[in-house]
Parts: C-alpha cells; structure tokens; sequence
C-alpha cells in the first residue's frame, strides 16, 4: 500500500470575490513540488445564500500558464473569457479552462441562481502544464454530468466519476496535457474499496465530506488532504460514514514552479513578461454578455 507523507487541515475560510467563501486545502506557495502537477485547490460552501438580484462572484481577472478546473455539487456558476467561451454549469458539470499563453475570465453566480438562492458548494483545481505548454493557446471545455462516466464500485462500496483519466473502463472527457486521473469519490457508511495509482505519480485525496479511515492508519476527515507516496500503488479506504472524496493523481512536471498570484510560470523573468503583457492588454478581452452561448 502507499505510504502516508502526511495529512493537512485547510485553514479557515477567506472570500473570494463576493460569492464563493472558499478553503484552500493547498496551493504552490506551501506545497511546492510535493503535489505536481496539481497547484492548489478551494473548496468554496457549502453555503447557503438569501436570493439577491445583485451579481455575486469574481469580476474580470487574468490567468497564465496553467489550467483551472472547477466542479459544482450545488447552485449554479456562470463563467465568460476572452477566448468567447462561457455559458453556466450546475450540480456535477466541470469547467476545464486552459488558461495557458493567457486569459481574461469571470465567474458569478448563474442570474437564475442568484434570484432564487440556496445552498452554493464546488470545488476550483489549479492544474500545471509543462514549460512547452504555457504559451499554447488558451481554451475551455465545458463537461456536462451526462458526459462523465460514473462507474460503480465493488462489492457496492459506491461510485467513482471520472472527469480526468480512466477508471474501470471509463474514460474521463477532460483533455489534459500531461497524464492526470481527477476522480470524484463517493462511498457508502461502512464500505471499504481499493484504488490504484501507477508508481511514480504524484497522490493526493481531498476529503470534502465524511471521514474515511485510510489504509488503516490514519482518520481523515472533511477539509483534510491526505499525500501519498509515489512508489506503490494501491490506496485502501473504509468510509466511516458518507464520504465525498477527489482522487488526484499526475504525473509530476520535474520543472522550476514560479508563481504571482494569477501566474504560474518558470522564472521570475516570464512573470514579468506575463505582467507586462497583461497591462498591455495582450490579454484580450471578455466579449459582451449576450454573446455568450449557453449550456
């Protein structure tokens, strides 16, 4: 079985914009190279919020050199780039954006959601890519529940989705540009399953909900991430309750990681270019609302 590196407790919550109260589980600042590819992760709700007719989200910001991936379990959020992507995504739909050579995007809560209100939960990866990718050209990829195949578990333990990757015969939609498995977990009160990462992958498991006793050593529990070793492969769980979990494995990108807030590049000198390109507005810029098609 992988050896446990070590469990950590997000911190408390922070705001990001006005709608999404997120936790990050862990980011490039205090992981480093532990975790490549993957370079942070906010665990935004759940949380409840009162109908409004006021936009709630995150207003027009810049990416490079990476990719981010957002899935929603609750509510509903609306995404517009530069590229004249966007449209609205809901209870198991993922946004894939390459923000790559760079990108200007925002998100809010969808206008229907925030009308109505409710209860608000989806989770935001930060993905690297390799130094031969961060100036491709950007782009977005909307993955609608319908499209992710959901596989069972043995022994009825529960059900994996597989976004990235494959699992059991099910192949994720993302396209990624490095070999990466996102699985979104879920087991049963009681039930213990086995899973797999080949050797030599980076391991991480987000535990969102529940708690879950992992290789019999150690209890994890919601708003915990667990590393794993890289040499063996094989992970066993025993959910002590309901469990939601994300499985992330990747292979590592073994590349210098140099990061200002929305850029992640190789060197201090590429952060320039990439600030002095973003003023410039090299960027692009966001089309006009009723351009956006809908999904």
């Amino acid at each position: 079985m992988k050896k446990i590196l070590g469990v950590y407790e997000a911190p408390r919550s922070h705001w990001v914009g006005n709608g999404f109260p997120v936790r990050s589980l862990f980011s490039y600042d205090n992981h480093g190279k532990a975790l490549s590819p993957f370079l942070l992760l906010d665990h935004a709700g759940p949380q409840t919020f009162a109908p409004t007719t006021t936009r709630r989200g995150v207003g027009e910001h810049p990416h490079r050199g990476f990719e981010t991936v957002t899935i929603v379990y609750e509510g509903e959020v609306a995404h517009r780039d530069s590229t004249g992507a966007g449209g609205t995504i809901g209870p198991g739909d993922v946004q894939w954006m390459t923000a790559a050579s760079g990108i200007l995007h925002e998100e809010y809560h969808s206008d229907a959601f925030a009308q109505r209100g409710g209860p608000l939960e989806m989770v935001q990866l930060w993905v690297n890519l390799p130094a031969r990718d961060k100036m491709s050209a950007p782009g977005y990829q909307t993955l609608l529940n319908a499209d992710i195949p959901q596989v069972d578990l043995p022994d009825g333990a529960g059900s994996l989705r597989v976004i990235a990757g494959s699992y059991g015969g099910g192949r994720g939609p993302a396209r990624t540009f490095t070999p990466i498995d996102v699985w979104d977990v879920r087991l049963q009160a009681g039930a213990t399953a086995a899973l797999q990462s080949p050797p030599g992958r980076t391991l991480a498991l987000v535990v969102l909900h529940g708690t879950v006793l992992v290789n019999g050593q150690e209890v994890v529990r919601a708003g915990q991430l667990v590393h794993m070793d890289r040499a063996a492969d094989t992970v066993h769980l025993e959910a002590n309750n309901e469990v939601t979990l994300l499985w992330l494995s990747g292979e590592p990108i073994d590349e210098p990681v140099v990061g200002y807030g929305p850029f992640v590049m190789n060197s201090e000198e590429e952060i320039r270019q990439a600030l002095e390109d973003f003023r410039s507005g090299r960027f692009g810029g966001i089309p006009a609302a009723e351009a956006v098609p809908a999904h």
